[in-house]
């Protein structure tokens, strides 16, 4: 019999009347990297707030290491380790002082204390920077030691809410190789939120994308991607919507999606679909001024399911919260 880490069913979260977690049910394994994927304010972070005890649910239930997150909330912290989005060291301490701070607050004590934090400074590869102050850190060294931290006090589940945000690809190409390492060498089970899609590619067993709170798709991120079928082509265009009216009125595809100047449609043999796609544009009148063919990514696997590719949701998320701002000052 599978052991799940976390189970919800039907798990609700609303703020008046918006739904930040509409009806969310999925059971992540034990040992999994399981991705959270989705712009800012799809409902990412509520949903980890309410697994890590940190909200309490409007409605639903849900379970970690097999304790109820609100009746057994105490039992929840035991067993999880959180990494924030934002920074919660502090930087006038050594990343000793950090570590020994958080063990003193999770009981760890004596020669134990000593051994746990050898441990997972070197789990993270910053043991020689055991007695150096945080705000001389990079910023992946200081992301590397909030991870450090959270394995602190042998968490089964970890946490990591958008885990790389704000760096540089190396260093997030590096932290990925922590991330992996956790779960093979360590068996952690790994909870991940991010709107990063490669990263979720490279790193995850499997992936939820979520859109405005709901689940939308669900599953290894080979099968999301194969489940598009053939290939994916992305026409440049100045009249994307007349050219998808177009190619699906011919039933060349049924899948096309137009978004920031394009089109992107999935076919089978996508290399025999793109003359007669041009020559059906040429004729109509449309301008194309590229195209492009390749494998269907995670990009495209949202980019299927909502319509928008992630930066345009990303986009109008922010958008959104700039004006809710903006509303709340002139009152």
């Amino acid at each position: 019999m599978m052991a799940y880490a976390i189970e919800t069913d039907n798990l609700v979260r609303k703020f008046g009347e918006l739904r930040a977690v509409d009806s969310v049910s999925l059971k992540v394994s034990e040992g999994e990297i399981f991705g959270l994927l989705g712009p800012n304010g799809a409902g990412k972070t509520t949903f980890i707030s309410m697994l890590v005890t940190m909200r309490k649910p409007t409605s639903g239930s849900a379970s970690v290491n097999g304790s109820d997150v609100v009746r057994e909330p105490g039992k929840v912290r035991q067993g999880i380790g959180i990494v924030f989005q934002d920074p919660s060291l502090d930087e006038e301490l050594t990343a000793y002082e950090n570590l020994e701070l958080h063990a003193a607050m999770y009981g760890v004590e004596g020669s134990e204390r000593e051994k746990r934090i050898g441990e997972v400074m070197r789990i993270v590869g910053l043991e020689d920077k055991l007695r150096d102050i945080v705000k001389t850190f990079s910023g992946g060294m200081r992301r590397r030691l909030e991870i450090a931290r959270g394995l602190l006090h042998y968490p089964k589940v970890l946490f990591l809410d958008e885990p790389t945000l704000g760096l540089d690809p190396q260093t997030r190409n590096a932290l990925w190789g922590y991330i992996r390492k956790l779960k093979e060498e360590h068996g952690i089970t790994i909870v991940m939120t991010t709107h990063y899609m490669e990263e979720a590619d490279s790193l995850c067993d499997r992936v939820a994308i979520i859109d405005h709170g709901k689940i939308i798709a669900l599953g290894a991120p080979e099968a999301l991607k194969s489940s598009l079928g053939g290939d994916t082509i992305t026409v440049m265009t100045n009249e994307p919507d007349r050219l998808k009216k177009l190619v699906e009125k011919k039933g060349m595809v049924e899948c096309a999606q137009p978004h920031d100047g394009k089109l992107t449609f999935c076919v089978a043999s996508g290399e025999k679909q793109i003359p007669a796609v041009v020559n059906l544009a040429r004729d109509s009148g449309i301008s194309i001024t590229s195209v492009s063919l390749h494998r269907p990514t995670l990009d495209d696997v949202f980019l299927h399911y909502t319509g928008k590719t992630i930066r345009e949701e990303g986009a109008s998320s922010m958008e959104s919260m700039r004006m809710r701002r903006m509303a709340r000052l002139r009152r």
